[in-house]
């Protein structure tokens, strides 16, 4: 790379989904010489473009210069453009941000800003560009663009695989699941930790560590996967620390049509029942709305019968399938994008659905809530395959049930350990690097489960020790494809790829912490001034 190209110190402050994020914090960082931006390292410029209009549906038309690198789209206006005190047109959009890219007009187009292209974005923007017809400067644009927004679809590389920046700490290190699993108190009497699925060969979508009773052998879980929905037997999640009731999580049973049953399975769930003193009963919480449930035993599928499991209720909490969440997403993209009817707002959001679906997510957290805490009843969750749905009920219920996932560390280890471990399939629901914009795997569930974060933040804002700013990030390198957090479907997947990136989570929380407690530092670095100086020394050494 260049070397007037000079990376940020401190490269979250030098990302920019072109939002208030990153436009407030760590200008001073930046060292930028000869660029209008600063660079990450690995960043290249791939294609720059002087004679370009960005078409914005709120200011206008704004002309100015447009540089793609391997890693972002970057737009200017230019300085004589404008007027005195006024700042320039900014659009600055990570390219795994990118849905698709349409090009718009042709060798006949006729008007002004008539010929050029249109970006369509996953966080529900679409960004026009206008080119001079003339030199048909889009075609290398788009060239560049669909290389590098889509490289799976080319052959080419994620652009975390260059991202070759070095951070203080490791952020792979944030979810450690044996630390993890020693805070809730495990092992103990009736619980036990077992790696039988080290080598994911159990169940290639799960952990590898699991906790499960006791008294469940290593080569009883493997039948009782074997009854289950791609092999994912119920596991814990969290455990009460006084009334050991707890949160598991499986993906619906193999009854089928006939009424398949599992005798092993049964006992199974007789084990997790056990294992809390305080209940003789355990509570399904199937996601699903039941005509769903019942139309998925045709294939295959199903749910609990409490005539066959004794001593189990089954509720169902009406949360639809990711198709659904899909196309709610739609409808509120084209009510809020790119222009509002302030007459109808209300009512066009209410049919949306969004805030409906978000209603029913939330009000299945607190039901599993009030099982655990009021009736201290062990608590079964799935949905059909356990993995959309079922996340966003457990680490939701686990929130509101646990003040450790309200801090910034546990708040990380919540998405590691829910989303990240346990098999969500980030790669098909948001499409890194894919160019299939209309695979019917994208869908917005983890995106959902950050808006009942912040819904929760809304009514309880003293209780979380983050706010949007950190929620936003998050949903910022959901998309980037900058770290390899989110970037495929389970732990076997990225243990296989090796661990490339470092975890966004980890980096985005300890900048966040460090803000909130700047006072308290430097108070420590005052007083470790004062100290004599074969301390520090020794301290150095």
């Amino acid at each position: 790379m260049d070397q007037s190209k000079t990376a940020s110190t401190n490269s979250l402050d030098s990302d920019s989904k072109s939002s208030s994020i990153n436009s407030r914090q760590g200008a001073e960082h930046l060292t930028i010489r000869d660029s209008p931006f600063a660079y990450l390292s690995g960043e290249d410029d791939q294609d720059i473009k002087s004679d370009v209009t960005y078409v914005c549906p709120y200011r206008g038309p704004s002309f100015g210069i447009l540089t793609i690198t391997n890693y972002r789209l970057y737009f200017r206006s230019h300085p004589n453009q404008l007027s005195e005190g006024e700042l320039p047109v900014v659009v600055d959009v990570p390219l795994g941000l990118i849905s698709r890219v349409e090009k718009i007009g042709g060798s006949t187009s006729r008007g002004e800003n008539s010929y050029g292209i249109e970006i369509f974005c996953k966080d529900m923007r679409n960004l026009r560009f206008a080119h001079k017809h003339q030199n048909h400067s889009r075609r290398t644009v788009v060239e560049k663009l669909q290389a590098y927004a889509f490289p799976l679809s080319n052959g080419g590389k994620l652009f975390a695989f260059s991202y070759s920046e070095q951070f203080p700490e490791n952020g792979w290190n944030v979810y450690e699941p044996l630390a993890e699993l020693r805070r809730l108190g495990l092992p103990n009497d009736s619980w036990r930790i077992t790696k039988t699925n080290e080598n994911y060969t159990v169940c290639d979508s799960y952990p590898a560590v699991w906790a499960v009773p006791k008294v469940a052998s290593d080569d009883f879980l493997k039948k009782v996967s074997q009854f289950r929905s791609r092999n994912r037997l119920p596991v814990l999640s969290w455990i009460h620390p006084k009334t050991l009731a707890t949160i598991t999580r499986c993906s619906q049973p193999l009854v089928g049509v006939s009424g398949k049953r599992s005798s092993d399975d049964e006992s199974y769930l007789h084990y997790i029942i056990d294992g809390n003193a305080r209940s003789e009963k355990l509570s399904i919480m199937d996601a699903r709305p039941s005509a769903n449930a019942i139309a998925n035993k045709a294939k295959g599928g199903g749910y609990e019968s409490e005539e066959s499991y004794q001593s189990v209720e089954i509720n169902f909490l009406d949360i639809h399938n990711i198709h659904v969440m899909r196309e709610s997403l739609r409808k509120l993209k084209e009510v809020c994008y790119p222009t509002i009817d302030d007459s109808k707002w209300l009512s066009s959001i209410d049919n949306t659905l969004w805030l409906k679906h978000i209603k029913f997510i939330l009000a299945g957290a607190i039901r599993i809530v009030d099982k655990i805490e009021t009736m201290s009843t062990s608590v079964l969750v799935h949905c059909s395959d356990g993995w959309d749905r079922t996340a966003q009920l457990t680490s939701l219920s686990m929130l509101l049930l646990d003040p450790y996932y309200r801090t910034l560390k546990g708040f990380e280890v919540l998405i590691e350990k829910e989303w990240l471990s346990f098999g969500h399939k980030f790669q098909q629901r948001i499409g890194h690097g894919d160019s299939r914009h209309s695979d019917a795997d994208r869908s917005p569930v983890f995106l959902q489960f950050i808006d009942c974060v912040w819904q929760v933040g809304q009514q309880f804002p003293y209780s979380l020790e983050f706010n949007e700013l950190f929620l936003i990030t998050i949903l910022d390198h959901l998309y980037s494809c900058r770290f390899g957090t989110f970037l495929y479907n389970t732990e076997g997947e990225r243990v296989k790829e090796g661990e490339f990136a470092f975890l966004l989570l980890k980096i985005v929380g300890k900048k966040v912490h460090d803000k909130l407690n700047y006072k308290q530092k430097c108070s420590q670095r005052e007083s470790a001034s004062n100290k004599p100086n074969n301390n520090r020394d020794k301290s150095h050494k």
